[in-house]
């Protein structure tokens, strides 16, 4: 017996076509597709010969790139029938988009295939133009009777299978064709139709493969099941079905039998809301068929995938002329990002009126506006998920998109729960980056995972039924229509509720965080490794402050539902559920406010103890923090600048040492027992100075301006009333202060200066470099000062979302992703970055709006400035404008004080 001669299996190679990646079948002047700059990644595709091939793209590349790149390797010009697909976290095969990009769509690539395969199937496989197309069609015609996808009776099947064969293996040897048809299986029942296949091959002698592709398609064409993927549905009275879409349009499905067809020019709406894919009919007096048919999907994942499909469809094949590009969007992007694009461009630039999913359609679907005959190779650009746009854009604008104050208020909780998260990741990193060195104790491993980890699922979900709802509430054809969906008071009520019963794991964070400084102190391995991960950028701020996330969450809660309650009237249908969720979520921040209010003192006493040398014992029991900040101390060398540190206690002063560690050196503790203030301006000559007189000195201190002067000596006051009120000093403050050990004859002199710090060294200062970006450094530099009541405010009004951003001296926007916390904006370049590409600190900063000679012609504007350096931010919307201004100001303004400090109460550590 005669060995066939082998054929290559690759497409490109079966037509012999040159190893050119496309070059030769564009057209003149065209390039082939260019890779995008940046890090590289490999990306696996299975082509319709079951052969995978590596394609090595951006890891900024869009699905776009990669789609070039498959058909430039096959040399295939009508690219337009063909995606690519893979199958999703959930394990639902979706397509991949190709505006977006890859790796936003694809979290694991390594781990992921995707799929070459037809994606459209036109009713007549005569449009394919080129040979190379129809074997590509033959192949997926192929795979869709092997996997029982294309079913048939037995005639069609055996036939269909006798022109694979002639294809493969050519004119017609008996031995040799049952020898084939054993080794491989095209259909599932194949041993009992094998010699129906024999018996149909025998007629096909002399058939060319090219031939024998387009008999395949001849006879799959007619088929029923020609091109249709089944999406299991069931009807109003729960009968299981499938819907599928074709060229024609939507169909129905029972089993493998088509009870109902939707043609698209019977077909007024489709839309889905929730798992619920409705179909709005045209009227037909003629018809008994419902108006509107509705039919149940398995989730709501499902329903949308199905839509899009459907929105492609019609796109594709109904379709006829290239609707006018859409703009980029000047501001932001809301809803579905779900674009449809075909490579081919018609050059007509009128614009098309049909909308699949949208309101009054001037268009009918299914109608040409000329009258032409459909053709999928002329099909246009749909944007805004399956809209063309029109001429009236604020018209369509102010259709699309929700302009109700609720939803930017919900849109806040959406952007900062992502935040939130994100800030809950870190402390996951952190346990992860200890264990590796083993040392973290058993207690406190117990402590971190047995109570941050129920409360970081939890928020996972509650993040997830956000993001659902308003993707419903902003979906670009249900904007201006009210509905159950345009409401998230019901949402927070049903998460604030299962979030009451991780109270105890709440109440277990600040006992985290006393149990890693006591572990810190007890172990010097486990404070440096506490030390480095604090300097790797996904710990953008102190370590300990994200201990206190979870209780700063619960403020965050109060506030966006206040707002809500505020401007809902008692009549709206979400008020109710949001009066609820704000009264349980008040409840337990009155419970935890105690604990928080304590956990936030002693954080910022374990932060302050890193920026300082010359003192060993910060955090004592009962000691508060009160207000830190500049002030030029009178000496005898003059005036010179000094960081004061105040407390309920004493007043610290220090001076920055040239050191790499940057802390600063405290030269005198001044405790506040007995101590007196005076205003001493006239007496000295100094502008904004004031004298304070201790028990055992007395120093001449002055404030850059008049509203420090008036806060510092508020404060001191403050705080020298409530020393008086405990009756003197503890033995164990007595017995820390003047670390320095000088006399009150030379600390009233202070001739200290700060070249004498390099004497000075301790084991602290011989740690990594610490970062010089801390409040206590902003304050240096800028010369102003920060209270803890500053704080406290600053760290209940995060807040997150997308600006635009402008320098004084450039033209364009940035988009970015910020977030406000702890005095400052971090900038990413979107929500998903695991770090900040960058930081503004606001301390010392003025927000205002723009004048009308800066030439800012925008809405939404605010400008951020100090000294020389200007810069402005554009928000989405008159809230979001108002919030950005109000939590801006709350880190440039200081606040008055709203709790009093007592020692009657002291923090137990």
């Amino acid at each position: 017996m005669v060995e066939p001669e082998e054929r290559p299996s690759v497409a490109g190679q079966r037509l012999g076509a040159p190893e050119s990646m496309g070059i030769s079948t564009l057209e003149p002047g065209q390039r082939p597709p260019t890779m995008t700059p940046g890090r590289q990644v490999s990306i696996r595709v299975q082509m319709l010969d079951d052969t995978q091939e590596v394609f090595e793209v951006s890891q900024r590349a869009s699905g776009k790139v990669l789609f070039d790149l498959v058909c430039a390797h096959l040399n295939l010009i009508e690219g337009d029938y063909f995606s690519l697909e893979y199958q999703d976290q959930r394990k639902m095969t979706v397509w991949l988009d190709l505006l977006k990009p890859i790796l936003k769509q694809i979290r694991r690539p390594k781990n992921t295939i995707l799929r070459f395969v037809v994606k459209f199937f036109p009713p007549d496989h005569t449009q394919l133009l080129e040979e190379l197309t129809r074997y590509l069609f033959a192949l997926q015609i192929k795979h869709d009777l092997a996997c029982g996808r294309l079913t048939c009776n037995e005639s069609s099947a055996a036939l269909l299978v006798s022109h694979i064969v002639q294809s493969e293996i050519g004119d017609f040897d008996e031995v040799q064709c049952k020898q084939h048809l054993l080794n491989n299986k095209y259909i599932p029942e194949q041993d009992a139709l094998m010699d129906k296949i024999i018996e149909y091959d025998r007629k096909h002698v002399g058939q060319t493969p090219a031939e024998s592709d387009y008999q395949l398609l001849e006879i799959a064409r007619r088929l029923e099941m020609y091109g249709v993927r089944l999406y299991p549905a069931k009807d109003r009275e729960g009968t299981k079905l499938s819907l599928a879409v074709a060229h024609s349009g939507v169909l129905v499905f029972q089993g493998h039998t088509k009870i109902n067809a939707f043609n698209w020019s019977k077909v007024r709406k489709l839309s889905f809301k929730r798992k619920r894919f409705l179909i709005k009919l045209r009227p037909d007096l003629n018809s008994s068929c419902q108006d509107t048919l509705e039919f149940m999907m398995g989730s709501r994942d499902c329903c949308k995938v199905f839509w899009k499909i459907c929105v492609e469809y019609h796109a594709f094949f109904r379709l006829f002329e290239e609707p006018k590009p859409k703009p980029k969007p000047v501001l932001f992007t809301r809803g579905s990002s779900f674009r449809f694009r075909s490579p081919q461009h018609s050059e007509s630039p009128s614009a098309g009126q049909v909308m699949v999913n949208g309101q009054k359609p001037s268009l009918n679907l299914g109608q040409s506006p000329d009258g032409r005959q459909p053709s999928p190779l002329t099909s246009p650009l749909l944007t805004d998920a399956g809209f063309i746009r029109t001429d009236d854009e604020d018209e369509v604008r102010r259709k699309r998109f929700p302009t109700d104050k609720a939803y930017f208020i919900a849109k806040e909780l959406l952007t900062t729960e992502r935040t939130y998260l994100k800030d809950m990741e870190v402390i996951t990193s952190f346990q992860k980056s200890v264990e590796k060195d083993e040392a973290m104790p058993d207690s406190l491993r117990n402590l971190i995972f047995a109570h941050f980890e129920p409360v970081y699922k939890f928020h996972e979900t509650f993040l997830k039924d956000v993001e659902q709802r308003l993707a419903q509430w902003e979906g670009r054809s249900n904007a201006h229509i009210k509905g159950d969906y345009q409401r998230i008071g019901d949402v927070m009520l049903k998460n604030i509720q299962g979030l009451k019963l991780l109270t105890a794991h709440l109440q277990k964070h600040s006992e985290a965080l006393l149990e890693l400084e006591r572990m810190c102190r007890s172990s010097r391995k486990l404070e440096g490794l506490c030390r480095d991960f604090e300097l790797q950028k996904v710990c953008y701020l102190p370590l300990n402050i994200f201990f206190l996330r979870p209780l700063h969450r619960l403020m965050h809660y109060k506030q966006i539902l206040e707002r809500l309650c505020k401007h809902y009237p008692p009549t709206h249908d979400d008020f109710r559920d949001s009066r609820a969720a704000l009264a349980d979520v008040s409840e337990m921040v009155v419970q935890l406010h105690g604990t928080l209010i304590k956990m936030e003192n002693f954080q910022k006493l374990l932060e302050l103890k890193k920026d300082l040398i010359g003192i060993d014992n910060l955090a004592l029991p009962g000691r508060e923090f009160i207000r830190l900040g500049c002030l030029s101390k009178l000496s005898g060398k003059g005036l010179q600048q000094r960081m004061f540190f105040l407390f309920n206690d004493v007043l610290m002063y220090t001076s920055r040492g040239m050191t790499a560690s940057n802390q600063f050196k405290v030269h005198g503790q001044l405790p506040l027992y007995g101590m007196t203030i005076r205003e001493s301006e006239d007496e000295w000559g100094v502008p904004h100075s004031f004298t304070l007189f201790g028990q055992r000195q007395s120093v001449v201190v002055a404030a850059s301006s008049a509203s420090e002067m008036e806060k510092w000596v508020e404060d001191i006051k403050m705080a020298i009333e409530l020393a008086d009120k405990c009756n003197g000093p503890s033995a164990e403050i007595l017995s820390s202060s003047f670390t320095d050990s000088k006399s009150p004859e030379e600390s009233s002199a202070d001739q200290e200066s700060d070249d004498d710090l390099s004497a000075s060294r301790t084991s602290l200062e011989r740690q990594t470099p610490h970062r010089g970006n801390t409040t206590v450094h902003v304050c240096w530099h800028r010369n102003t000062s920060v209270s803890m009541v500053d704080f406290s405010v600053a760290l209940e009004n995060q807040l997150s979302g997308n600006l635009l951003r402008k320098f004084k001296n450039s033209n364009g926007w940035q988009k970015l992703w910020v977030v406000f916390t702890n005095f400052s904006l971090f900038f990413y370049k979107t929500h998903q970055d695991e770090y900040p590409l960058a930081s503004l600190p606001l301390l010392g900063y003025s927000i205002t709006i723009p004048s009308e000679s800066e030439n800012i012609h925008k809405d939404y504007v605010f400008k951020l400035h100090f000294k020389s350096h200007v810069y402005y931010f554009r928000s989405e919307s008159e809230y979001t404008f108002a919030r950005w201004m109000e939590v801006i100001r709350s880190a440039t303004c200081s606040s008055s004080h709203i709790r009093s400090l007592s020692r009657k109460e002291p923090h137990v550590y």
